[in-house]
């Protein structure tokens, strides 16, 4: 049996773990799945521009994974939660910058990817939440 390794985002990493008893990680042999990220900074603060918020969590997305020894191009999952722009539709502002970005930092891999909205998320502003799932070369290391 392999035994779980968690990891906490260094900033707001720490922050959640202290306060809400959550890590931002668990890696499991070479199966990395993180918590949901958002746009924010480490002081859970949210840019104006809907763009800038998508960016913002896929740079976190990015942070989570490498605090796991995982990349991009390993993940093989993507679930992204969003707030709609208008009642009924995810919009298409979601929609484009989440396949700009997949694009621009997965090369060639196409994950799977289930894009759901949701009436709210977990912070006050918050628009949209992304969690992945990754599977990592068998002698892949842990980088911190």
């Amino acid at each position: 049996m392999t035994t779980p390794q968690f990891f906490a985002t260094p900033g707001y990493g720490d922050t959640q773990l202290t306060n809400m008893h959550y890590n931002q990680a668990v890696r499991i042999g070479n199966r990395v799945e993180i918590s949901g990220q958002g746009g924010w900074d480490d002081e859970f603060n949210f840019p104006t521009d809907l763009e800038e918020e998508i960016v913002a969590a896929f740079d976190n997305v990015e942070r989570t994974l490498r605090q796991a020894g995982a990349t991009w191009r390993d993940v093989v999952s993507v679930d992204s939660f969003h707030v709609p722009e208008v009642a009924g539709y995810i919009g298409e502002t979601h929609g484009r910058v989440m396949v700009e970005q997949m694009r621009s930092r997965m090369g060639d891999r196409a994950p799977i990817w289930t894009e759901i909205g949701v009436q709210a998320l977990g912070a006050y502003g918050m628009r949209v939440e992304i969690r992945v799932a990754a599977i990592l070369e068998e002698d892949s290391a842990v980088v911190s």
